[in-house]
């Protein structure tokens, strides 16, 4: 079966010809009925179940007759090796593979329809992933435009895609990839490992509002957006970990608050007193456990295109730059915190990130101490 000829006196007929590569390792043919040619299968015996999972390879009709018997070896091969390390026998699609993991992620499920179900990688079988399908999906994606509003009334307004939303975009792809490899429908992250490595987002959020600035904000808001900012202003916390805050989440007999849910940093314990204790005491109150610790009027926990409307009309309304945004109440605390004096690692765990990224963002506003600290040591 490895030779052209040899392939051309075998007869047509429903089971395949078979040709052991190894023990439990057969690469079958099955003889075009029509003309010459046609398409090849591999099958497998686990030892273990005893079962025979068959995989039909195609007909390699792109490839010369002299070639396809290796071609069609080496797939054998690399899905025989795929199932002897536990993976799976189903073969899935990219877009499967991002469906399955959206079941279970909000934002990937709104992600993915506009930038991974309609690209051409959506079609790609995961077994047959490789790093150039993963760059020029990137390629893509950092070309397309990012959308600055999703109002359905008037113009779209769009600008170029920035490294930092390029990053948000990749983080749910890369994770839905993720998800399939330990899962076993794929035998490699090699793919992604380095296609989707993140861009170094130069930016630094520069926006800060004082407190003055934050107490007018708070005023133009409606009681539940007004709840919500003002957990902001007295907590170095990411929007989405806010949000994600259950009643059940503040012990308010230690005044200990636990952040379980955040991009990083989550399984952290938070100490509060003072205002900040009285605050989450308030927003427990005849609460379940389980039911958002900041809710909307509705009952319902916070998201991002909910708190975005009320805190641009509040910003407008009170007189603040138009680009103040709930994430711009986290790095004014932040940045409060590093002035005031705080060493950069309990801001770093208070906030839920790196020391390294406090020092990069913020590492500048310690300057000034520094120089006071300097001019100190003069004999």
């Amino acid at each position: 079966m490895s030779t052209v000829r040899s392939r051309e006196k075998l007869k047509p007929q429903r089971e395949p010809h078979w040709h052991k590569l190894a023990t439990g390792q057969f690469l079958g043919f099955r003889p075009s009925a029509i003309g010459k040619g046609g398409t090849w299968i591999a099958r497998y015996y686990d030892p273990d179940t005893r079962r025979k999972p068959l995989k039909a390879l195609g007909d390699f009709g792109h490839l010369p007759a002299s070639d396809r018997f290796g071609a069609a070896s080496a797939d054998a091969r690399e899905w025989f090796a795929h199932l002897s390390h536990g993976g799976s026998e189903k073969s899935v699609t990219v877009k499967e593979a991002c469906e399955t993991y959206a079941k279970v992620n909000p934002d990937a499920a709104k992600r993915f329809p506009r930038y991974v179900y309609n690209d051409p990688i959506a079609r790609v079988k995961l077994q047959k992933l490789r790093e150039h399908h993963v760059r020029e999906w990137r390629a893509r994606l950092e070309s397309m435009p990012a959308l600055v509003t999703r109002s359905k009334k008037g113009e779209r307004v769009t600008r170029p895609r920035s490294p930092a939303t390029v990053n948000r975009d990749m983080v749910a792809f890369r994770a839905a990839l993720n998800a399939a490899l330990r899962r076993g429908e794929v035998p490699t992250a090699l793919a992604w490992q380095k296609a989707l490595q993140p861009v170094e987002a130069k930016g630094r959020r520069n926006l800060y509002l004082d407190r003055d600035q934050r107490r007018a904000l708070l005023k133009e808001l409606p009681d539940d957006a007004t709840a919500f900012c003002r957990g902001l202003c007295f907590l170095p916390l990411r929007p989405g970990a806010l949000a994600a805050l259950r009643a059940g989440d503040f012990d308010a007999r230690r005044n200990e608050l636990a952040i379980e849910r955040d991009k990083a940093g989550g399984g952290r314990r938070l100490l509060v007193e003072g205002e900040t204790a009285a605050m989450l005491r308030e927003q427990v109150k005849s609460k379940l456990p389980s039911a958002p610790l900041f809710a909307q009027a509705d009952g319902c926990a916070w998201t991002k295109d909910d708190w975005k409307k009320p805190i641009k009309a509040a910003v407008v309304a009170a007189g603040l730059p138009a680009e103040a945004t709930a994430y711009t109440l986290r790095h004014s605390v932040i940045t409060d915190l590093v002035q005031g004096g705080l060493d950069l690692l309990t801001v770093a765990q208070l906030s839920g990130t790196s020391v390294a990224m406090i020092e990069k963002h913020y590492g500048h506003l310690q300057r000034k101490r520094a120089a006071a600290a300097l001019a100190g040591l003069a004999l």
